[in-house]
């Protein structure tokens, strides 16, 4: 148990404006009198109670229901009141103005789960995911978020940590009696042991990865010379007419950006002037936009014209490209050149053909943005962040560096060491306080 907090802390925990009901969570130490100031009784725990909220004069605010779930049996971990009454925003601000007069201060963004991780009610992964599911933006996202939320990721944190601590422990025990005759490679089947860590390391680290395109999507960047269909593209992948089509080269200065989903994944595509030199100043500043949404991008498109191809003007596009980003070459138009929809491996990547006109072929972009991203439809996904990641690589590295350590011990388990410590970052068991006000400061203001 980290600890208890005394000072109470009050917010609304419902969504701004109208609604059917609104809710004001209050969590602290000692809320049953608390209750009874507010409304003239003492809940009994975790029992619905009808009540009447009144103001300091002994009016009533409203009536509603009243819960009280007493520490440590709370979200929090501390005494929690709920206070759930009709969802007017001036009803609920004068309820929560009243619980500030009784003694609660405005709680911050985020803190009711961040006393609940503090009191060990949840993990750090486990508190993020609370975030997670209530920003997931497909069913998918949300699911996943669920199983992180219920333990499914901090368990599968918990068993590499526990094979580590084995490992560590073994690593141990023979530098502390270095006289007796034990050969530990063979004795403890360090090589082994070792190896199946790695692969189960590996396999967590992919059900990681796919969570982490669920929770933050893909960003697409569409890029070419101007008049290749680029804004046709983004709007025969959004469904809708998001960019202005016409013959005329240069019609988009800026990038527009549109929204959609494939197998649960979320994908925001950008829409980008058209790469070219030229003189005039606003498409020069629409062109330099677009090479600093390439810096940020996922995946690149580079659209061509199927009837001429990857040119010197293409080259020269893919040569300026970010070694580290994917790309797909687009030949656009092959209902002008009369070609069928294909999509065949290149020496840059991957090629597709289509029509962003007719549609033809735009299926078959969209299955390999998925295969470019590395993702294949799973349902044992948990929802991870970027932090997770890094951990994990950082984990992974450490198990490779002390691998090729042996039969050196000392260095060994000094790395099995490093590599423990950076699984621990996931679940909050080692973190920097100013890592969990940045994590907590994101949440919204009640939960």
């Amino acid at each position: 148990m980290r600890r208890r907090s005394p000072e109470r802390i009050a917010a609304i925990a419902t969504a701004p404006g109208r609604g059917g009901i609104g809710v004001v969570r209050v969590s602290g130490a000692d809320l049953a009198p608390f209750a009874q100031a507010l409304t003239g009784r003492t809940p009994a725990p975790r029992r619905a109670t009808l009540a009447e909220f009144r103001d300091g004069a002994g009016r009533a605010i409203d009536s509603g229901l009243l819960l009280y779930f007493p520490a440590p049996h709370s979200f929090t971990g501390d005494d929690v009141l709920e206070l759930q009454g009709h969802g007017g925003p001036v009803v609920m601000q004068l309820l929560l103005s009243r619980c500030l007069e009784l003694g609660a201060r405005l709680a911050e963004p985020g803190e009711f789960t961040r006393r609940a991780f503090e009191n060990d009610k949840l993990d750090l992964a486990q508190a993020e995911a609370v975030a997670d599911l209530i920003d997931a933006a497909t069913a998918s996202a949300a699911r996943s978020a669920v199983r992180s939320l219920q333990g499914e990721f901090s368990q599968a944190i918990h068993a590499l940590t526990d094979q580590l601590v084995e490992l560590r422990a073994l690593t141990e025990a023979t530098l502390d009696f270095p006289d007796e005759e034990i050969d530990f490679l063979q004795s403890a089947d360090a090589f082994g042991r070792l190896a199946r860590l790695r692969e189960r390391l590996a396999a967590v680290f992919e059900r990681a990865q796919q969570g982490r395109l669920l929770q933050g999507g893909l960003h697409v960047v569409l890029v070419g010379q101007p008049n290749v269909g680029k804004s046709s593209l983004l709007n025969r992948l959004a469904g809708d007419e998001l960019a202005i089509v016409t013959p005329v080269a240069g019609t988009t200065r800026d990038a527009l950006k549109g929204s959609i989903q494939i197998e649960g994944i979320p994908l925001f595509v950008i829409d980008t002037a058209g790469l070219r030199e030229t003189e005039d100043e606003v498409e020069k500043i629409g062109i330099a936009r677009t090479w600093r949404e390439i810096e940020r991008a996922d995946v690149v498109l580079l659209l061509t014209d199927a009837q001429h191809g990857v040119g010197p003007a293409e080259r020269a596009i893919l040569d300026r490209l970010p070694a580290t980003v994917r790309r797909i070459t687009v030949e656009n138009k092959i209902d002008l050149a009369g070609r069928a929809p294909a999509r065949r491996d290149t020496a840059d990547g991957v090629a597709v053909a289509l029509s962003a006109k007719d549609g033809q072929g735009v299926d078959l972009l969209r299955r390999e943005l998925l295969a470019v991203a590395g993702w294949h439809p799973a349902e044992d996904v948990f929802i991870a962040r970027e932090r997770h990641l890094e951990a994990l690589r950082e984990a992974a590295a450490r198990l490779a560096a002390a691998e090729a350590q042996l039969p050196r011990l000392e260095l060994f388990a000094e790395e099995m060491r490093l590599a423990q410590r950076a699984l621990a970052r996931i679940t909050g068991e080692f973190t920097a306080d100013d890592l969990l006000g940045e994590i907590f400061g994101r949440f919204c203001i009640g939960k």
